[in-house]
């Protein structure tokens, strides 16, 4: 027996999903575990697909460096934040392929807000930067030691940066984290 409610409740979810064209959407708590998981879910999914070699490794290598950030930096953490390995840390990360066949990577999870401004200034400067330049500060970053309070040497920024098609778009948003706690928003095309 059917019942109407699951259809109410879920059924704009499912619909709007596949008319958005998605074809992976997870939202909740991230931890190395599951980023593997979802990764060998994601790596199938596009070689099944038919996505040609290059934008797949692309995707991939800017999906896992996007679940990375939530894992190392999502203020939702069920971990204490001085914990640095084995975290498990709140966020979301979306793939959908557009009708030209571009495919957007989208993430989202709260930020400290003294964290904030600082990526805003980061992402602002490689908003600017040329592909180029883009390459140069990856090379560059691969031989430099790792700043303090950093978990990767601003290297998957860049990693995600480099393979866009695009500038990447980002955005913060304190109306939709009900502690207040910024929630940052990060869009690559690929």
């Amino acid at each position: 027996m059917s019942t109407p409610a699951i259809v109410e409740q879920y059924g704009s979810f499912f619909n709007l999903a596949r008319q958005h064209q998605v074809i992976f959407y997870y939202v909740g708590y991230f931890s190395q575990h599951i980023v593997a998981a979802m990764s060998d879910a994601v790596k199938l999914q596009l070689e099944v697909t038919g996505v040609a070699g290059p934008t797949r490794r692309k995707l991939f290598s800017s999906f896992v460096e996007m679940a990375q950030n939530i894992i190392h930096y999502s203020a939702d953490a069920l971990t204490p934040a001085s914990q640095d390995n084995r975290e498990l840390r709140h966020g979301s990360v979306c793939i959908r392929r557009e009708a030209d066949g571009t495919f957007l990577l989208l993430c989202a999870n709260p930020i400290e807000a003294k964290i904030a401004e600082e990526l805003r200034l980061k992402l602002d400067k490689l908003r600017s930067m040329t592909m180029d330049e883009i390459k140069q500060a990856y090379r560059q970053s691969l031989r430099e030691e790792t700043p303090e309070g950093s978990k990767g040497a601003g290297l998957g920024l860049l990693t995600v940066a480099r393979d866009a098609r695009e500038p990447l778009e980002f955005d913060f948003d304190a109306a939709t984290d009900t502690s207040g706690t910024p929630v940052f928003y990060l869009k690559a095309a690929i």
